[in-house]
């Protein structure tokens, strides 16, 4: 903590990135966690700057209902 050389620095505020571009994918669009087609809907009024994301524990199934609901509200899904 003391700064010393040949120390790995720390993180200060310096480090941060960009308001505009903090949480922002490669892709353009930040990121929302969905485990099923309720919480989809919620991305409907800004699905050009979230993209939704299937969480890990969601079975097939409701991937699936997912990914077609996904397209019928234009909204990106970033692993399906």
């Amino acid at each position: 903590r003391r700064r010393f050389r040949g120390n790995i620095p720390m993180p200060s505020v310096g480090y941060g990135s960009d308001k505009r571009t903090r949480n922002v994918h490669p892709n353009g669009f930040k990121s929302a966690v969905v485990n099923n087609v309720s919480e989809l809907e919620m991305l409907m009024m800004h699905n050009r700057t979230y993209a939704a994301t299937i969480g890990h524990s969601v079975s097939s199934r409701v991937r699936k209902l997912i990914v077609e609901r996904a397209a019928q509200l234009a909204i990106r899904v970033t692993n399906a």
